[in-house]
């Protein structure tokens, strides 16, 4: 194939790196970046260097922030005792959509993966234990909200071994059948959750 623009080309190799996008995708987003006026495609590039140079880690919880401590860690009215553990910043997002949870969060920065050689003293369990046995936050409840798949589940089952030493109280977010589902679509594993997890009327 002969290539008629390096520039572009380069801009579509770059592209093809994100997550999700494949070649196809990527050619198409470069192709409608070079009809747009330069003024757009600026604004786009400079809100891209914003992101790497704006862009931190809370020193309290672990998720992404503009300020440190994030607006959740440093929101008073936040401040009940409950702390949800979530494996990634991303998790935070999802959760906050919701508008159910009040408190305020742990981000673990990844879940124990013996096959990625990924340990517990390689994510932040430490910090979360600093943080209830520091006596900062008056932290009662500790909500596991981690993927329910193996690794999730070690992680959970660990970060709950380990919590057995502090005087907190440890639930974990309910797994089951998403609303809208009819039974007959829902996996063996999951439908077996919803069983064990079921609650009252």
């Amino acid at each position: 194939m002969q290539i008629t623009s390096e520039a572009l080309e380069r801009v579509i190799e770059e592209l093809a790196r994100l997550p999700g996008t494949g070649r196809k995708s990527a050619q198409r987003i470069a192709i409608h970046l070079l009809k747009q006026n330069e003024e757009r495609v600026l604004t786009l590039a400079e809100a891209l260097v914003q992101l790497k140079k704006a862009v931190k880690r809370c020193s309290v919880c672990g998720t992404i922030t503009d300020s440190d401590p994030c607006p959740i860690c440093s929101n008073e009215k936040r401040k009940n005792g409950s702390v949800c553990v979530v494996e990634e910043f991303q998790d935070v997002y999802i959760i906050e959509k919701t508008n159910e949870f009040r408190g305020r969060y742990h981000v673990l920065g990844g879940i124990i993966s013996p096959l990625e050689n990924i340990g517990p003293d390689d994510i932040r369990i430490k910090e979360l234990l600093q943080r209830i046995s520091s006596g900062k936050e008056e932290i009662t409840e500790v909500i596991l909200a981690l993927n329910p798949d193996a690794e999730g589940e070690a992680t959970s089952y660990y970060i709950n071994k380990l919590l057995l030493n502090y005087d907190v109280s440890v639930t974990r977010i309910a797994y089951g059948i998403p609303m809208g589902t009819e039974l007959e679509f829902i996996d063996e594993a999951t439908l077996s959750r919803a069983f064990a997890s079921r609650t009252s009327f």
